[in-house]
């Protein structure tokens, strides 16, 4: 597994894999919708299936000497590492966007907070659930992968955001940087965490499942 993670990064990464993390700096935009950022990381992933199956990298793949089903693992894992990366680059940026603008939030969505982050994990959820075992039904039809997907987030993007805008408890308990909130936000990004890793499982397993019935 090791050496098929290594090969995924060496040569099955897209240059937009690096490119569009680096997009997470437009976190320092002020009032500007904070998934915007994360949304170039699925179009990324998007963009790494698209030259896998341009180049035949399945086709490489499955004839060296490994499963189907580490094919499918290899990849989950090269995916769910370009997830926590860009997480792990925006934390730092939100938090200086923050001080920046004097903690007067965010007047396009969400502010960038401790829910706001378990919200993203949410996000990713509903991208990988759908995309990962719909592209492996195939293991080359990427095309229906990204318009199922694109709809899933989209959905949640609305459901998401229609929690802040629309004036309840809900909202003030979600759209705030105020300390004490923040705090009480934690169970969000812990819930958030372990629905990702939940769903990262399955989609994995399904799209393995999936992957075993296509004959290439």
């Amino acid at each position: 597994m090791k050496n098929l993670l290594y090969k995924e990064f060496k040569l099955a990464s897209h240059p937009t894999t690096y490119l569009f993390l680096a997009l997470c700096l437009m976190m320092l935009i002020p009032s500007y919708p904070g998934y915007v950022e994360f949304l170039y990381v699925c179009l990324s992933i998007f963009f790494i299936f698209l030259a896998g199956r341009e180049n035949k990298d399945i086709f490489y793949t499955v004839l060296l000497p490994v499963r189907k089903s580490d094919v499918v693992k290899a990849r989950c894992l090269m995916i769910a590492v370009v997830e926590l990366v860009q997480v792990a680059l925006a934390v730092p940026l939100a938090l200086l966007a923050n001080k920046m603008y004097h903690y007067a939030g965010n007047l396009a969505g969400i502010d960038l907070n401790v829910a706001f982050f378990g919200s993203v994990f949410l996000f990713y959820s509903a991208f990988n659930m759908t995309f990962i075992p719909i592209f492996y039904r195939t293991g080359y039809k990427v095309g229906n992968a990204l318009i199922f997907s694109s709809i899933a987030i989209v959905l949640y993007y609305i459901a998401a955001e229609m929690l802040v805008w629309v004036p309840s408890p809900v909202s003030k308990f979600l759209d705030t940087l105020d300390p004490a909130m923040m705090v009480k936000q934690l169970p969000i990004l812990i819930a958030g965490v372990i629905v990702w890793v939940a769903t990262f499982f399955l989609a994995y397993r399904r799209g393995a499942a999936n992957f075993e019935k296509v004959d290439l």
